[in-house]
């Protein structure tokens, strides 16, 4: 038996892999080790600067939930995967989903709740729960506003209709769309030119970034700006970034 998550590290970039055949589904096991493995790379001193999330094989990025444990665990999937997508969201590690193929329900889910999408063309992505009497549980009926707009989202939530990988570049879903035989080599780049950055001000402006998202009032985002631009301020990478700059080479970035 394979595990359900795989986990494999490239330097300071670590790929996150959902294998759980035939389809990707999200069971109660993919998302514990889900959990395990954003837990990992977010720990201090894991030396993970980026992280990549992907499904094995060319056909499913994760093509929802596993319907066959709704029956026997339908509220505790939902608390659970609802958990996962906030620590992936709190993790201080960028996380890059390279959608490969179908990301459907808690799918299109979870590649939500990463920072950065990139798909392949031949990904789909939709929330199909309305078609089996439900809605999606894991955000995507907060999320996918946030991020395409309430008219474009309010069709497919209540349709369940699936768009393609050029739709979501359009509606702003993914960032990019590349040919299949090039996703994970895209999706490494980037994450590879984020390792190179600074640490603490990577953690720090994802956070500001999602926290300001949801503030009320853009006076209180900016003030979530404030704080982080300050406590970053007298950091050590602060001075050696301010420092390199003026002597005109590479920055050594120790996260502290």
């Amino acid at each position: 038996m394979t595990e359900p998550v795989r986990v494999d590290r490239e330097g300071a970039v670590a790929l996150l892999t959902i294998d759980h055949p035939p389809a990707n589904a999200i069971s109660r096991a993919v998302i514990a080790g889900l959990r395990e493995a954003v837990a990992e790379i977010g720990r201090e001193g894991s030396g993970v600067r980026a992280a990549i999330l992907t499904g094995a094989g060319e056909r499913f990025f994760a093509a929802g939930a596993d319907i066959k444990e709704f029956q026997s665990a339908g509220a505790e999937n939902i608390a659970d995967g609802q958990t996962l997508t906030l620590e992936m969201e709190r993790c201080p590690v960028p996380l890059i989903a390279a959608v490969n193929g179908v990301a459907f329900g808690g799918g299109c889910e979870l590649a939500m709740a990463c920072d950065v999408r990139i798909a392949a063309a031949t990904a789909r992505f939709g929330q199909p729960e309305i078609n089996l009497g439900i809605l999606p549980g894991w955000g995507g009926t907060q999320r996918l506003p946030r991020l395409i707009g309430l008219s474009r989202a309010m069709p497919l939530l209540l349709t369940g209709d699936p768009i393609d990988a050029e739709a979501a570049l359009q509606f702003g879903l993914v960032s990019a769309v590349v040919e299949p035989g090039e996703l994970l080599d895209a999706a490494r780049a980037l994450a590879t030119r984020i390792a190179t950055k600074a640490p603490l001000a990577v953690a720090a402006a994802k956070r500001a970034a999602l926290q300001g998202l949801d503030a009320p009032a853009m006076a209180e985002a900016l003030a979530v700006e404030r704080r982080e631009f300050t406590a970053l301020f007298t950091s050590e990478d602060a001075v050696e970034g301010v420092a390199a700059f003026l002597d005109k080479r590479a920055p050594e970035w120790h996260g502290r």
